[in-house]
């Protein structure tokens, strides 16, 4: 080969490792969030305060990569694989999976929209935690303590389905064929707690999940929806129970001096459980700790309510809050009216990094007659 071919031969192969990466792309991306938090929690015979460090109390911390890789005539291949972990230990979060917050593959059109298999967030988390003051994040601050499917929801083995944005409008649908969340089952006759079969191939033996949603955003509106059902295991077999579900509605409204925030939710059979337990029958270490699980008992729903502000005091600083109140649908007993009062503040360091502070008060936590709980706390978050 002479000179001038192998000239040639070097301008071909740069040219076609441009177009390579034109056409392909990688990001690494990331959170990191830590600071201080105090926390008690006083309930008829219990009681406890503690203070210390806290991690990823206004964003879970994580890191991840996610790709785009374009097919041709508008189509593109797209993944994400996103990690979570403890930023005080290091160890990793969601139980030690590795990548436990998101791991999913896709196809996606400007067109037709995207559909993506994988683990992914519910429509309920995309849409309805949208509007949320507190970003879905500081605890029991969040609106994932009383409207549970909208508490960073992830199913696992989904299939999902999103339209295209027109007029404003969009919408999406959802199925998972092993959900992977905890699953308790309460017989109404005898309060037990059974474990659910989660082998990943039998399906009916598995918690199932059908997840829809809708958003309109015009100008400062934004509407909401979401419905998620949960389809409980044939294999168990108790007395009675029924598949649970939750249905959302919401909105916000941009005045530009500030944000408002409405949201209404009933959840029937049962409770898609988010910062906070549900069913008083069962003690805090029994279900309260099982979060991001689903309780099935057809003696048990709830009617929430959310109202929440965000009000921007220049451009690098805002404050937000919230009010929720959650009336349970009962027959139980000792149950009462759960309400949530929160505030917050965020100061903006840059356009990656921030400073916070938090406060949230809690009356009848977890839907017990007087269960109190009260956390705050300060923090830093820088993103990348």
């Amino acid at each position: 080969m002479n000179f001038t071919q192998k000239m040639l031969a070097t301008a071909l192969l740069a040219l076609g490792l441009g177009t390579a990466q034109a056409q392909t792309s990688v990001t690494l991306y990331g959170i990191v969030d830590a600071g201080v938090q105090g926390a008690s929690i006083s309930a008829p015979n219990y009681s406890s305060s503690n203070y210390g460090m806290a991690n990823g109390t206004q964003s879970g911390n994580r890191f991840g990569f996610k790709g785009s890789e374009d097919l041709g005539s508008g189509l593109r291949a797209t993944f994400d694989l996103e990690a979570g972990f403890n930023l005080g230990s290091g160890v990793s979060g969601q139980s030690g999976a590795l990548f436990g917050r998101q791991a999913w593959i896709g196809l996606e059109n400007s067109n037709w929209g995207y559909v993506r298999a994988g683990k992914q967030y519910n429509f309920a988390t995309d849409y309805v935690g949208a509007i949320d003051p507190f970003f879905q994040g500081f605890g029991q601050a969040n609106i994932g303590t009383t409207f549970g499917t909208a508490n960073t929801t992830r199913y696992n083995n989904m299939l999902k389905y999103q339209t295209p944005t027109f007029s404003g409008l969009t919408g999406g649908i959802g199925y998972s064929f092993a959900n992977g969340m905890t699953n308790v089952y309460a017989d109404p006759t005898n309060p037990t707690v059974v474990a659910a079969n989660t082998s990943n191939f039998a399906t009916n033996n598995n918690g199932r999940v059908l997840t829809l949603g809708g958003q309109y955003v015009n100008g400062p509106l934004t509407a909401v929806a979401s419905y998620d059902v949960m389809y409980g295991a044939s294999n168990v077999t108790l007395s009675n129970y029924s598949n649970p579900t939750q249905w959302i509605l919401g909105g916000m409204y941009d005045l530009s001096v500030a944000k408002l925030s409405l949201a209404y939710s009933q959840t029937r059979n049962g409770w898609f459980n988010g910062q906070a337990a549900a069913d008083s029958t069962f003690s805090a270490g029994t279900y309260g700790n099982a979060v991001g699980g689903v309780l099935l008992d057809p003696n048990f729903g709830a009617n929430s309510y959310m109202v929440g502000t965000t009000v921007p005091l220049s451009g690098t600083q805002k404050l937000f809050a919230s009010f929720q109140y959650a009336q349970p649908v009962s027959s139980m007993a000792n149950t009462a009216n759960l309400s949530i009062y929160s505030a917050g503040y965020q100061y903006d360091l840059s356009k990656r990094t921030n400073l916070y502070g938090y406060i949230s008060q809690a009356n009848n936590y977890a839907f017990i007659q007087d269960a109190q709980s009260t956390v705050y706390g300060l923090g830093m978050r820088h993103s990348f």
